[in-house]
This record gives structure tokens, sequence and C-alpha cells, in this order.
């Protein structure tokens, strides 16, 4: 059995700081074979830098993104040199970086797949469509997709689609955590959103009374990381590697 650990959007430098002490613990106590992280936001006010990657992967061996993944002009060249920093797979031919990477572990390979939504989001590339193409090459059962998206139906609707294909399905981006995890067809994990990792009395990550000013006022906000106390939200999963499929899947909060 492979034991992974994915962690839900890490918020800035205390989410950082809070995901390395509380995922190293659980390296040691759980016997965590494999730690994915959703790093787009890492970087205190958003996207992630050189500082912020360097951190995650202290403690991760794959890093996922999302929208923010190109907010800093002067990271993008990591895209191009990191081959477990991924971005969405589903951007245009010819944008620097990659969606998918495979972890040989000898006895068993480990792939990960980064995919972003369209409904309320940039209209990349039809993300049903990608996932197709993307799963004709690869050999490994072993496969989980990071699916960072706005909508709760498309999130669900991918899960579906993917049920039986892939190991598991976990949707990112809202940074609240769902109580949705399920195992589909006996074999694919799943849940709408692994929540966040940063200030749990917050909007997202950001002191609370500048995301109300910005919505009460309807004028420009600049946004800070909260100062409140970190939590830590993910999803481990249980998967045997033989056939992809997912034995357990459960959620954490941890405080």
């Amino acid at each position: 059995m492979i034991n992974v650990l994915f962690a839900g959007d890490i918020v800035g430098s205390k989410g950082c700081d809070f995901a390395e002490k509380t995922i190293g613990r659980l390296r040691a106590s759980e016997k965590i074979d494999i730690v994915i992280v959703n790093g787009e936001n890492s970087a205190d006010g958003n996207g992630i830098t050189k500082a912020s990657m360097e951190q995650l992967f202290r403690f991760a061996d794959i890093i996922t993104t999302g929208n923010h993944c190109f907010r800093r002009k002067e990271f993008t060249e990591y895209y191009g040199i990191k081959e477990n920093l991924l971005r969405p797979a589903n951007y245009p031919d010819g944008v620097i970086g990659r969606g998918i990477t495979v972890l040989d572990m000898g006895r068993y390979s480990f792939a990960v797949i980064n995919l972003m939504g369209c409904a309320f989001m940039e209209p990349l590339n039809n993300p049903f469509e990608c996932i197709d193409k993307l799963l004709e090459d690869i050999e490994t059962p072993n496969i989980l997709v990071d699916f960072h998206a706005e909508a709760t139906s498309e999130k669900k609707a991918m899960g579906f689609y993917l049920s039986k294909r892939v190991s598991a399905v976990i949707g990112t981006h809202t940074h609240v955590q769902t109580a949705d995890e399920i195992i589909l067809d006996g074999h694919t994990g799943y849940i709408t959103d692994a929540g966040m990792c940063g200030a749990e009395l917050s909007v997202l990550g950001v002191k609370k009374e500048l995301a109300i000013e910005k919505q009460r006022y309807k004028c420009p906000v600049r946004f800070s990381e909260s100062d409140e106390a970190p939590f830590f939200n993910g999803v481990m999963l249980k998967i045997d590697e033989k056939c992809g499929k997912v034995h357990k899947i459960d959620r954490l909060i941890i405080r």
C-alpha cells in the first residue's frame, strides 16, 4: 500500500511554516510515502516565489498550482527547470512548464496531474479533453489529479468522469474543505476541495477586516496575510500500488 498525503492550498509564510511542521510529524507517525502540496498561494501576497518553492520542497515531493501559477513573472522560469513543479496541464501549447510528473519509487511509479477548471475561471483548454490525452500515455495505474476549479459542479463531474480511470481526484482552489470525501465505484478517491493551510480565522487566508472592507465598499484593497493562528487541511489516501485502487480516504483538519 502507498500512503499519500495531499495538502490543500498553502497560504503565505504562516501556512508554509505550519505545513512544514505538521507534515514532518505526519511523515513519521503515518508512514507517509508521497507528499503533494498545492503551492500557488505560498508566497506572501499571492503566487509562488523561489523562496516559498524551496521551503515547500523541503517537505513535499510534488508542488501543484493553479490560476495564480504565473502571478510572479520572475518565477516563471522555474516551471521549465523543476520537473516536480507543475502548472495546469490544460494551458495552451507553447506555455512553459508541464502539467504532469511521474515519480519513480522503485517498486512502483506514481503520476500526478495538475488540471484547471474553466467555469468562472480563465478559459483554458477543455480539461476533460486534456485529461483524456494525458491518460493515453501514462503507464502506471497510480494517478492523482489535482483539479483546481471554482465550480463544485465541474469538480463533481470530473470526479465521476475519471472514476476507475485514476486513483484520486482532489479538488483545490476554494480554500474551504468540503465534507464529501468518497471512494467512487470502489476505486477512485474523491473530495471537492481539500481546503487550505493558513490562518483559520480569516477569509481564505487574508485578514478578515480587509476582505470585509473590499466586499462592503467595492473599492480596491491591498490584501495581506492574516495574523491569526494557522491550521492544516489535507487528505490522506491509502492506495494499492498494484492496481491504483484507493482503499481509504480521510480528511485532515489539524489545528
